[in-house]
């Protein structure tokens, strides 16, 4: 069977950026995911388009095809008082180079990182970590298999569900964890809520 849409697709990869391995899956945990349903950038999507399990395909994709230029009107300063949790400031949180899912203004949650602590501010970026990069690829089909149709119409790990089942901030300032290693997830302007 050929990698096309609707079907969940296998992938174990090895992704280079800067002459390092910056991400990776093997064939004992493969990447799987839905594919022509926008899960993952549009060119990696074309690239393996038509592959079946075993083949391997290696392409780059420039900035532009991956995730964006760096843009510096995305990086924000947020007040410290953002990071404040039933009154207590959470230091370990404002780390520079810590990676935080924060939720926007559109109630999507968004990466950003920590760049740095001013006294009274936070710099954070909110440019995709991978923005500027141009991303080396090696890439081999494990498998591919009918998509059911509850995971055509739900997602593969429940991802079209509706919002109030994968909220972040559950207005009790705890937060539901998507990652499971811990970490919360801050509405800017409404203080920082954490799994505990």
């Amino acid at each position: 069977m050929k990698v096309q849409d609707k079907k969940v697709v296998a992938l174990a990869y090895k992704l280079e950026v800067d002459g390092r391995i910056a991400d990776q899956a093997g064939r004992e945990r493969p990447l799987e995911y839905i594919h022509g349903t926008h899960m993952l950038l549009p060119k990696f999507e074309q690239a393996v388009e038509g592959k079946e399990p075993g083949e391997s395909v290696s392409f780059t994709l420039s900035p532009e095809e991956g995730y964006g230029v760096h843009n510096p009107q995305h990086v924000i300063d947020i007040p410290k008082e953002a990071f404040v949790i039933d009154g207590v400031m959470h230091e370990e949180l404002m780390q520079p180079g810590r990676v935080l899912p924060m939720m926007g203004q559109d109630g999507n949650v968004i990466q950003a990182t920590v760049k740095e602590v001013k006294d009274r501010h936070v710099s954070m970026d909110f440019n995709h970590p991978m923005a500027g990069k141009t991303l080396n690829f090696t890439v081999e089909v494990v498998s591919v298999r009918e998509a059911t149709e509850s995971e055509l119409n739900n997602g593969l790990h429940g991802e079209y569900l509706p919002p109030e089942e994968h909220e972040c901030c559950h207005g009790k300032g705890r937060c539901h964890n998507h990652e499971g290693d811990g970490e919360g997830c801050c509405k800017e302007g409404e203080g920082c809520c954490k799994e505990g």
